[in-house]
């Protein structure tokens, strides 16, 4: 990232990568406007990028004041008498559909990756995916995983390529409060996006069902995570060759090898194990 530290790039140079056409379609295609008055689909999209970019801390108020302040105006040719009030702007974010804003930032990723060789782009196969909860009180959440202490939380999992964020997802149900069940959902969505992948998945330790690993690897999904320091596996191999290197620099490689993982259900008989190549 340090090679974007000193870039600078305004507002109308970012609406240059968005299609004009792209919008007026998606305002279409999502009905984003079906009802709306004033905070049409455009134009809520550039009163909330011009609002990030423009001040540090958002909120309702500061978009209200951003809407009305005559410099954004002319910069995006809206008429002077357009007016708006933060109970508006509330009420529309409360129904907007999110997927018009999804499908925006999708495109101009896609153009983005593509003004990178095939060379370049292989140094960006590595996807690191994590998780986040966002907890809110039942009042402001109409859905959410319910922890029982008057919160609702939302799970937000990222995945990232070292420069842009490639894929998001936004669970509420509880079953998703579990990693093992969030994680692979988000992994294999992005998989399929992306036609002969050589993605390289790395996760924290949230991932530790033996039964994904084993669908990961049946689907040749390559993936790097942290396994729990009691794990029970059985070693079948070492993949350490005489007279290898395991200087790493700032680490030393202790083992590598082949191993089969125990499945997290008790099982009577130990034969019943999952085989994962960790290769």
């Amino acid at each position: 990232m340090a090679i974007f530290k000193d870039h600078t790039i305004n507002v109308k140079q970012l609406l240059g990568f968005i299609p004009e056409a792209l919008i007026t379609n998606l305002s279409v295609t999502t009905r984003i406007d079906h009802y709306a008055k004033v905070l049409h689909g455009n134009k809520l999209f550039y009163l909330l990028l011009y609002g990030i970019l423009d001040n540090e801390k958002l909120s309702q108020r500061t978009l209200e004041d951003t809407f009305n302040d005559s410099v954004f105006k002319i910069l995006f040719n809206l008429d002077e008498d357009e007016t708006v009030r933060r109970s508006s702007i509330s009420e529309r974010l409360s129904k907007v559909d999110p997927d018009y804003f999804k499908q925006i930032y999708e495109c101009i990723y896609e153009q983005f990756a593509e003004l990178y060789a095939l060379t370049e782009r292989k140094k960006y196969n590595l996807i690191r995916v994590d998780s986040s909860m966002v907890s809110e009180t039942t009042s402001k959440l109409l859905e959410g995983i319910d922890n029982k202490s008057g919160k609702k939380a939302v799970k937000y999992s990222i995945a990232f390529d070292g420069v842009l964020p490639c894929h998001s997802n936004v669970f509420t149900k509880p079953t998703y409060g579990s990693e093992d069940i969030a994680l692979p959902e988000a992994i294999m969505e992005h998989v399929k996006k992306e036609g002969d992948h050589q993605n390289i998945y790395v996760m924290d330790r949230g991932l530790q069902s033996t039964k994904t690993m084993q669908a990961f690897s049946a689907g040749q999904v390559t993936f790097i995570c942290r396994a729990k320091e009691n794990r029970k596996f059985v070693e079948l191999g070492s993949l350490v060759t005489e007279g290898q290197d395991t200087d790493l620099g700032e680490s030393k490689l202790i083992r590598d090898c082949k191993v089969q993982l125990y499945k997290g259900t008790p099982v009577n008989n130990k034969q019943e194990i999952s085989i994962i190549d960790t290769n």
